[in-house]
């Protein structure tokens, strides 16, 4: 097989979530752990740091294993969904798995797995993650969960150390119609007396939090209780400044990620570092730094407060649930312009009334969708905007939505392209 042949395989012959929604969603452990016995469970070779939550797991995994590779690590880094090539989902500081290696994993499994384990896309892309960790012996790995946490196939891990960012509304039809019910999910990577970091709660959803710990002997640190940060957004990356701590002192930081809401990842992930550091790793301030700094650079994360271009000026961002928008539209109000142009798609098992309902209504719209079958078309959308007085034109492409916001672009007018990652993807 070639590589174009090996994906051409995984996209239409293994159920892939992110491009059929729920149909694909396979719900429980069991072919995991059948994959990885057959493979003689490759995750139990190196150390792991799991992290869950509703937004900011990206950013906060791609830090943390950006703040390790500056101390020195051999780090193994697992997240999802990519954005250009399916090779992102894995790498190894920062360098993705060789087309090769994806080749041979899927022939194999081809061959000797797929007429007794009928596995969802992410399942198979979870053991090979954890196959390639091994192989490369990487001194640690950084496993994002994939949807929820208690049922997801990372489950399977037993970490050092678990993060859970935030929760807000997403994937209601499957982790829940509640704010507690979803927590109650991603509480399920909580494991028996390891260390847990919660970026940010409240209220029920905190009292789940407590609970889980507590029942499991797990230590619990509260990130937005231990440092408070200020945020100062720079046109590439941000400023981050120390308010308050409980902990360790930080000069400011530079950091390479924009979005207001990385004052949120950056407390969690800094509370996340003084777990480890208990657990015997050395990691120093310096390291702390140069990880903010080059993050892009160490794991080629893309698409948090992006700037693509100047001239016009173009931001995009992944964010893509209502928690995500309400950062967002924050910022847009904070960012100067004149004139506001939105290049918007969604796809169509979202809360999507709950992030219209946020979005300005003084800004043009240039409604479009990705080519995906889970795309909520570009009418509909807007349509369904229209009720909420958002108003603009429909297009069949993102290419044909933002050539006709450059179009109608004027020199101090801010263009944004969002809604989707999958949106994000076909600008970058």
């Amino acid at each position: 097989m070639t590589y174009s042949e090996t994906l051409d395989y995984l996209f239409t012959q293994i159920p892939v979530y992110q491009k059929e929604g729920t149909s694909a969603y396979k719900p429980g452990l069991k072919n995991i752990q059948e994959l990885d016995e057959w493979y003689q469970n490759p995750h139990r070779k190196y150390p792991c740091i799991h992290v869950g939550g509703t937004n900011g797991k990206g950013s906060v995994s791609h830090l943390t294993a950006s703040i390790l590779q500056e101390s020195g690590y051999k780090v193994g880094l697992y997240t999802s969904p990519h954005l250009k090539d399916f090779r992102e989902r894995i790498r190894v500081n920062g360098q993705p798995i060789p087309e090769k290696r994806v080749i041979a994993f899927t022939e194999e499994y081809i061959s000797q797995l797929s007429k007794t384990i009928e596995p969802s896309f992410f399942e198979l892309t979870t053991e090979l993650a954890f196959i390639w960790f091994a192989e490369e012996n990487v001194d640690i790995a950084i496993i994002e969960v994939g949807l929820g946490g208690r049922l997801d196939s990372t489950n399977i891990i037993q970490p050092i150390a678990t993060v859970i960012t935030n929760i807000s509304f997403d994937h209601m039809a499957l982790l829940g119609d509640s704010l507690e019910k979803i927590a109650f999910e991603k509480a399920g990577i909580i494991k028996k007396y390891v260390p847990v970091v919660i970026g940010r709660a409240e209220g029920g959803v905190k009292k789940v939090f407590e609970e889980t710990a507590k029942g499991l002997s797990a230590p619990l640190y509260w990130a937005e209780n231990t440092f408070k940060i200020d945020q100062t957004s720079k046109t590439y990356g941000s400023q981050l400044t120390i308010c308050e701590n409980s902990i360790h002192n930080y000069k400011p930081i530079s950091c390479a990620l924009g979005g207001i809401y990385q004052k949120e990842n950056a407390a969690t992930v800094l509370t996340l570092v003084e777990v480890v550091r208990t657990l015997g790793y050395n990691i120093t301030d310096k390291s702390v730094y140069q990880g903010f700094e080059n993050v892009i650079t160490n794991t080629n994360l893309r698409g948090r407060w992006d700037t693509l271009s100047l001239n016009p000026w173009i931001i995009c961002d992944t964010g893509h649930n209502e928690g995500g928008f309400q950062f967002i539209t924050k910022q847009l109000s904070l960012t100067p312009h004149e004139r506001l142009h939105i290049v918007i798609g969604m796809v169509n098992d979202k809360d999507i009334n709950s992030v219209l309902k946020l979005l300005p209504k003084d800004a043009i719209y240039y409604f479009t969708k990705a080519s995906i079958p889970r795309a909520l078309p570009e009418k509909e959308l807007a349509k369904l905007a229209g009720t909420y007085k958002l108003h603009g034109n429909s297009y069949p492409t993102v290419s044909l939505a933002l050539e006709a916001a450059k179009k109608e672009c004027h020199p101090n007018d801010l263009i944004f392209v969002g809604g989707s990652n999958f949106i994000v993807a076909e600008v970058i």
